[in-house]
């Protein structure tokens, strides 16, 4: 009896330790301060996250250490992610009521994840501001960031707008989204737009290769479907037409 009580205080604590596992058609994801469930939606079958803040509070005085972090669903069985091509359909809603005024829709990606969360790559988008009426706003629509050292607040403030842009996004629609990434630098196309919305031409973060993530911030209900997920070896780049600053 005893060893069937401690037997199951170990599965208890490894499950708390490491978070529920969803499985979503052939792909298995882990859930990381995050609420999941497969649900119909739209008469689809489709993947629901919302950040759990009972989990990891938010702090609207602690930006900075309170988003961006770990709150993220990851793909389970592809830890060597380095080159290539991710694609996703997402859908974003505020909930209601919201506990952020603030809220925009967060949700994208994460890439590079290492496997303790120790850092990573991520682009994601904040639909709300998407085709506001204030071109200041809509420069906010997507944004860069590498964990744990060039979150959004500090990348605001030691590189305005370089590492944020727009793009032509909205709640309440899907959004599909596909990232390029090679090497040190990542493309961000839209709805199978031909020219890419947004580039980082030079990422930040340390990490090399690792796992791929869902992610959804503050006040966001993000719907998830048809994540795919190509490896590439890393492309030489084309030498570019030189730029002036203007």
């Amino acid at each position: 009896m005893k060893k069937y009580i401690l037997y199951s205080l170990l599965c208890l604590f490894t499950i708390e330790s490491f978070g529920q596992n969803l499985q979503f058609d052939k792909q298995t994801f882990q859930l990381f301060n995050v609420t999941g469930e497969i649900i119909k939606f739209q008469g689809e079958k489709v993947l629901k996250l919302e950040r759990d803040l009972k989990a990891f509070p938010f702090d609207i005085n602690r930006l900075e250490a309170t988003v961006d972090d770990v709150h993220y669903a990851r793909l389970l069985n592809l830890d060597d992610f380095e080159n290539g091509t991710i694609e996703v359909k997402m859908y974003s809603q505020i909930q209601n009521p919201s506990p952020f005024a603030g809220a925009a829709g967060f949700i994208g990606l994460y890439y590079r994840i290492q496997e303790d969360n120790s850092a990573w790559e991520s682009i994601y988008l904040r639909p709300k501001v998407g085709r506001a009426d204030n071109q200041l706003y809509r420069n906010h629509t997507v944004q860069y960031f590498a964990y744990p050292n060039a979150k959004f607040d500090t990348l605001r403030k030691i590189a305005p707008f370089k590492y944020e842009g727009p793009a032509p996004v909205a709640l309440n629609e899907w959004i599909k989204m596909r990232i390029e990434i090679n090497g040190e630098s990542a493309e961000m196309f839209i709805n199978d737009l031909k020219y890419s919305s947004f580039i980082v031409d030079k990422m930040l973060g340390k990490s090399k290769k690792g796992s791929i993530g869902l992610y959804v911030d503050i006040a966001t209900t993000g719907y998830f479907k048809d994540l795919k997920v190509t490896k590439r070896a890393l492309k030489a780049k084309k030498a570019s037409e030189k730029v002036n600053d203007i």
